[in-house]
């Protein structure tokens, strides 16, 4: 059973490795620069450049598999890919949410790829588990932090249908990959190379754990931008300080060049909340960046080998 375990891991590990190289490690809340140090948030993007290459889309040879997610788990007809979107009233968001799920589509096309919604819009949870019928899946949150969507809501929603065996993958964040597509976005936004500090626009959570993901989230930024400026998490609900409240007090620090990085997937009222500071630059949601999309297939592919070898263990 552990040697089964053992290798389990080593899969996990290889697949991530190849995808991202190592990365970053966690460090402590507030501003967070570059090097050693961040301990360890919810509502819903093309090229990923690789370290050390050139160009504006260098993306490098990748041995990881179909669009850089890792290599897919082998078996037979693989499992449903179930994406959960938080919902919103935005059409924009709705948009954007489909617009990426596509974009996975693209990536690995022997998957079944299929889209729902916590809240907000239309098909449902309850509605997609049902439509399953009986086929297995794996179940991928499109939220970028831990929380109570996470803890309560998935779970409980999968219990109630009977479906409880299925897998669930963790949240898409922190993660390297989401670093790469703030950086990117920063960059599309007019943001120099030499600017100043950054404030990570997150949706904010009463979960204490979900905003420390929000915490872990600007360490990778600020390596994956290693120009040593501080990037400074912030919270559009439930939490402090907003990004209003970041930007104003590097401006009071005396830093003029300040850039908002927006840590949402989509277009709607959380992102126009983060666009409507005086930072100078302000970057697009993640939308469907190439990066988004390989970690969307990435934690389907974890989640199944987890749950492989767990069944292997028994």
């Amino acid at each position: 059973m552990a040697a089964r375990l053992r290798t389990a891991a080593r899969l996990r590990t290889a697949t991530a490795t190849a995808v991202l190289g190592t990365p970053g490690a966690p460090g402590a809340c507030g501003p967070v620069r570059p090097g050693p140090g961040v301990p360890d948030a919810d509502p819903p993007v093309l090229g990923v450049p690789v370290p050390g290459a050139s160009g504006p889309d260098a993306s490098g040879p990748d041995p990881s598999g179909p669009g850089g997610s890792g290599p897919p788990v082998p078996d037979g007809d693989p499992p449903v890919l179930l994406a959960v979107a938080h919902g919103s009233r935005s059409a924009a968001g709705v948009t954007a949410s489909h617009a990426l799920l596509r974009r996975v589509r693209e990536l690995r096309p022997e998957l079944d790829v299929r889209h729902c919604f916590l809240d907000l819009a239309r098909p449902s949870l309850p509605e997609a588990l049902d439509a399953l019928r009986g086929r297995p899946a794996v179940l991928v949150p499109l939220l970028l932090g831990g929380g109570y969507h996470l803890r309560v809501d998935l779970p409980g929603a999968l219990a109630a249908a009977g479906l409880a065996h299925l897998p669930l993958a963790p949240a898409l964040g922190p993660h390297p990959l989401l670093a790469t597509a703030l950086a990117d976005r920063l960059a599309d936004s007019g943001r120099p190379a030499d600017a100043g500090p950054v404030v990570l626009a997150a949706a904010g959570s009463s979960d204490p754990a979900a905003n420390a993901d929000t915490a872990r989230m600007a360490r990778l930024l600020a390596d994956r931008l290693a120009d040593g400026r501080p990037v400074v998490p912030a919270y559009l609900s439930a939490a402090r300080p907003t990004p209003q409240q970041a930007v104003a007090a590097l401006h009071a620090a005396g830093h003029r060049r300040v850039a908002v990085a927006t840590h949402l997937l989509a277009p709607g009222f959380f992102a126009a909340r983060a666009a409507a500071t005086p930072a100078r630059w302000t970057g697009a949601p993640l939308g469907t960046h190439d990066a988004v999309a390989r970690l969307v297939a990435l934690r389907y592919d974890q989640a199944r080998a987890d749950r492989r070898a767990l069944a292997g263990a028994h």
